[in-house]
């Protein structure tokens, strides 16, 4: 069923219209889509399945999704069970669905709740979906027996209940206590008042530690070239393959270009390596790190 251009009420009309599939004509179409890809098969799958689609998605509106995109990502999970769904297995296609569809609405809900990632473990899903029921409960309990919880042992109780360490329970009460704000919003109601984004520091490097930083690498570039002259030409070239090139060659690569074995290149290097060290005894604690 194609959802793109309906609003929610052609979309349900449409849904409660589709027929309705006993449980030999859902395997028969489920054996067609399974092992002779028959889209027409699958088309009727999902269209009598739709009305399911649709009646979970709407049990999640009160996050503030809209309803159309809430259906689209239900039909996405009702797809993804169709391209699953073993019949074999004797289950009925409505009974497997249901897991798909749900987490499908639940990773988009979560995705679009706020820019910053809301959670991704098991416990942080659960949470996200379950801390306001869990801590409306128990507060009607503490109610009913006439006491009040403080926030402390409220979270602490909902961590027992859900299962879940207690800061998390912690960090998704944060997380839900309101929405993202632009960065672009003033800090005050008057129309010339400064912009939050205005308060971030500048991560960029100032230019005095620019020009600090370029002038080091200038020394460092130098005593490099400088202890590189104690190198014959074969030393040269293995401390260039395997310390100065973005993709380091292994010792068996250049034992194989050379004709020497990997212990025998690793003999060398470690030679070469002594060397510019002495080379560069005095000058420069950074650059004799580098070799080490």
């Amino acid at each position: 069923m194609a959802l793109d251009g309906f609003n929610d009420q052609t979309l349900t009309r449409r849904a409660m219209r589709a027929e309705l599939l006993d449980a030999e004509t859902e395997l028969a179409l489920a054996y067609a889509w399974r092992d002779e890809r028959d889209e027409e098969a699958l088309h009727r799958l999902i269209n009598a399945y739709m009305r399911l689609a649709i009646s979970m998605a709407s049990k999640f509106k009160r996050y503030g999704a809209p309803m159309n995109d809430l259906v689209q990502e239900a039909g996405l999970g009702l797809m993804k069970a169709a391209d699953k769904f073993d019949p074999d297995r004797g289950v009925r296609f409505s009974t497997y669905a249901v897991w798909w569809i749900k987490a499908s609405i639940q990773d988009y809900v979560m995705r679009n709740w706020s820019m910053v990632r809301t959670g991704s473990t098991s416990s942080q899903k659960s949470l996200f979906f379950n801390l306001r029921r869990v801590q409306g409960r128990l507060e009607r309990e503490a109610a009913s027996r006439g006491e009040i919880l403080d926030r402390q042992t409220l979270r602490e109780m909902i961590s027992d209940e859900v299962g879940v360490p207690l800061h998390d329970v912690e960090m998704m009460e944060g997380r839900l206590s309101g929405s993202d704000f632009s960065l672009n919003a003033t800090q005050t109601t008057d129309e010339d008042g400064r912009e939050w984004i205005d308060t971030l520091e500048d991560e960029d490097a100032q230019q005095w530690a620019q020009v600090e930083r370029e002038k080091d690498i200038d020394t460092l570039r130098g005593w490099l070239v400088d202890a590189m002259t104690s190198l014959n030409d074969r030393e040269q070239f293995i401390v260039r393959e395997r310390k100065l090139r973005e993709d380091p060659r292994t010792l068996e690569s250049l034992g194989q270009e050379l004709g020497l074995s990997k212990e025998r290149v690793r003999q060398l290097e470690a030679a070469a390596f002594g060397k510019m060290r002495k080379r560069l005894e005095g000058q420069s604690k950074d650059m004799l790190d580098f070799f080490a």
